[in-house]
């Protein structure tokens, strides 16, 4: 196999992987920002529930506040560790990529390339 052929199609692949990597990081900028918002009005809500005396009062900011609240600040911490995870994982894609490259530069071996995977 021709090796400028072979650096050509795992350049292709890895530009195609870090753009879905900006992607994630895009997303993942996003979701963070909410998190942070979702923190705040969770922990507010909170504070102000537990300063407070009258249960009725407590119970009206638990379910119209609080509670949906805790719920979207759990789900934005799931999304978090699930585009963590995404990131993580195209991430090592671009590191073997590399490695092979890497690798390849020195030992242009097609064998050698297969015996890596």
């Amino acid at each position: 196999m021709d090796s400028s052929y072979l650096k050509k199609s795992l350049n292709e692949w890895k530009e195609e992987i870090l753009d879905l990597l900006a992607e994630i990081d895009k997303e993942y900028e996003k979701v963070k920002q909410e998190l942070m918002v979702y923190n705040y009005k969770f922990s507010i809500t909170k504070q102000v529930s537990q300063s407070t005396v009258n249960e009725e009062i407590i119970r009206t900011i638990r379910e119209i506040y609080h509670k949906p609240f805790e719920e979207q600040f759990n789900k934005l911490k799931s999304e978090i560790k699930d585009l963590e995870e995404k990131k993580r994982v195209f991430g090592m894609f671009v590191d073997k990529i590399d490695k092979v490259q890497g690798k390849d530069e020195q030992q242009p071996n097609p064998e050698y390339i297969a015996q890596i995977s």
